[in-house]
């Protein structure tokens, strides 16, 4: 244990139980003093950080200008976010006040390519609806008919640690997979991967599952036009980036069956909903509302990089990123640091 980062407080922002099962273990090896809150990182809770050098947030909390700006007032030194996409951190604003920001670039890429394949075969074969009904002693097959994965075309849009680790998947479940990112992965095409542009990956796949960060470029990149590009009936996996998807777009296309499944892990405005029990309440959301109506949807509540392996190495990258940092230490993870 450091004996300098006894003297470093660090508040986390959207905690969960499990949050603070895994930080204060890893923490073990570090000797930070952690504070948690169960809200998100906004504008109405700024004035609870105090004496506290490092904030640790999610992919929904909100570090924009104006939160930035008074964190920096605050003495905050460092953001770092437990996740690997950054596009809710305004990271101009970060520069501009001198706050470092850094990030956990991969986190076991198999939990979340897992989870897209779950989500996959779910949809496919119906198993959640065959194990409701056996429950209720409905012995039937009636409506679980499913396809062979086995020899489908599958594409995979951007191809990092996620989207490699789920084209392996694929390869060993005998699909033709093809992909498309900026650059070519070399291994992946020796594995047989072919890399193709965006819109031809479109129209041969009959499985498309999206592993690309979002930006500028890459919001909305499922869209009406987009949609339109596809085979009908398609299966659409998303376990990345809610905005990845024009949400009304897809649902007319689920209408139409061009969208013939889709599987979504993450959501635009999920910010409202995820990470919470609302079992008790009534949601005003009606888009999500609408999805969860479809028999050929399957939501789940961002949960692809919950496995036990993903939180030990989020929770010790994080805080081997913030002590290096504080300490002035070269940084062994630089993928790791944005700024």
């Amino acid at each position: 244990m450091s004996t300098t980062n006894t003297n470093i407080n660090i508040s986390f922002f959207s905690t969960q139980p499990y949050d603070k099962v895994f930080f204060t273990k890893v923490n073990e090896q570090f000797g930070f003093k952690l504070q948690f809150f169960e809200t998100h990182l906004g504008p109405h809770i700024v004035n609870t950080v105090e004496n506290n050098s490092v904030v640790c947030v999610f992919v929904n909390d909100k570090v924009n200008e104006e939160v930035v700006t008074k964190l920096a007032a605050k003495g905050v030194k460092l953001i770092a976010l437990r996740c690997a996409g950054f596009n809710n951190v305004d990271l101009a604003a970060c520069d501009k006040l001198g706050i470092r920001v850094c990030r956990v670039p991969a986190y076991s890429p198999h939990a979340v390519a897992e989870h897209a394949l779950a989500m996959l075969l779910t949809l496919n074969r119906k198993t959640h609806k065959a194990y409701n009904r056996v429950r209720e002693q409905n012995f039937s097959l009636d409506g679980l008919l499913g396809f062979d994965v086995f020899g489908k075309t599958v594409g995979v849009i951007g191809t990092g640690n996620i989207g490699s680790a789920f084209c392996k998947i694929m390869i060993g479940m005998g699909c033709k997979v093809l992909a498309f990112d900026v650059i070519a992965n070399k291994e992946l095409e020796t594995l047989g991967v072919v890399f193709l542009p965006i819109m031809e990956v479109f129209a041969q796949a009959d499985i498309i599952s999206l592993h690309c960060p979002l930006n500028e470029i890459t919001k909305h990149l499922i869209n009406e036009s987009t949609i339109a590009m596809m085979k009908k009936g398609v299966m659409l996996i998303n376990t990345s980036r809610g905005a990845l998807i024009d949400t009304p777009a897809v649902i007319k296309a689920l209408k139409n069956k061009q969208i013939g499944y889709l599987g979504i892990d993450v959501y635009e405005q999920e910010d409202k909903l995820f990470f919470k029990d609302l079992s008790g309440d009534i949601i005003q959301d009606d888009t999500i509302q609408r999805l969860m109506s479809f028999p050929n949807v399957l939501v789940t509540a961002h949960q692809a990089f919950f496995t036990e392996e993903a939180l030990s190495q989020i929770a010790a990258i994080t805080l081997t990123s913030i002590s290096q940092i504080c300490a002035n230490e070269a940084i062994t993870n630089k993928a790791a640091i944005l700024l």
